[in-house]
């Protein structure tokens, strides 16, 4: 565990947060924690407002390998990224203080578009259908064609991603501690025609997936990246891979992320 002690606070303004944020920046000064305006000098980086703002927080914060990132969520919130509630912040600094909390490392995965610019993912990258008509896409595992995806769209998600928007489309829920990612599909079309293999797979990290969209008039796709659209004109490719590149954040000794899928859907 980190012996730094500068946090910086990621949340969307409105009064009634401020009004709280202010009652952490006290809480936390008086315990010797130093507040900081500009995240590349924290050493912990704290999001407010559940998973959405943790995700938002990890990105527009560049995915920082040198940092702890962890999460509070609201009043009558929860998520599977945070620990704590805003009323019991103390209870976290006392944690941090005290040893009382692991550091775990959430694997990411890597997109680059169009051979261009490389964007990391903690949760996952979609890409769907924006007209009418479905989208066809032909997958490639590593640089070998697999198959040819014809439906609403695909989703590529991180272990941590799979409690997510993969689960509604009925994938695996997989366990962070292995090295690998997911790919699910949306509204696939199987008939005599055309035919996917019709359910999730899991490759492993050194595996390469290419899905490259078939130019046929669904050029413009939404692509997304954890929570956030992607703005690109004319998608051709999407590359995704996943390095060494990791999240930390921390969690309470008694907290597993399976306490965390059980409270979360059992």
């Amino acid at each position: 565990m980190t012996k730094s002690n500068e946090l910086f606070f990621y949340y969307h303004r409105d009064g009634e947060t401020d009004s709280k944020v202010e009652t952490l920046h006290r809480l936390a000064e008086e315990n010797g924690f130093q507040i900081v305006d500009r995240h590349e000098d924290a050493s912990i980086i704290v999001s407010i407002g559940g998973d959405g703002a943790f995700l938002q927080a990890v990105r527009k914060t560049g995915f920082r390998q040198d940092c702890i990132y962890t999460g509070i969520t609201r009043e009558g919130q929860s998520g599977l990224y945070c620990d704590f509630n805003i009323d019991n912040f103390d209870e976290m600094l006392h944690s941090l203080q005290h040893d009382e909390m692991e550091v775990r490392r959430f694997p990411v995965i890597k997109t680059k578009i169009n051979d261009g610019t490389v964007f990391y993912c903690l949760n996952e990258v979609t890409v769907r259908s924006t007209i009418v008509k479905t989208i066809v896409i032909d997958v490639k595992i590593d640089e070998q064609h697999f198959e040819t995806f014809r439906g609403d769209g695909l989703i590529v998600a991180t272990p941590t991603g799979s409690t997510g928007y993969t689960k509604s489309a009925r994938g695996a829920v997989i366990d962070p501690l292995t090295a690998c990612y997911q790919v699910s599909e949306i509204a696939s079309l199987n008939n005599n025609q055309y035919r996917t293999l019709g359910s999730s797979f899991i490759l492993n990290k050194n595996r390469q997936l290419i899905l490259d969209i078939i130019q046929d008039g669904n050029d413009y796709p939404i692509v997304s990246l954890d929570n956030e659209a992607l703005p690109i004109r004319k998608v051709q490719s999407i590359e995704v891979s996943m390095d060494d590149t990791v999240i930390k954040t921390v969690k309470l000794k008694n907290n597993t992320y399976w306490d965390r899928v059980k409270r979360t859907f059992l």
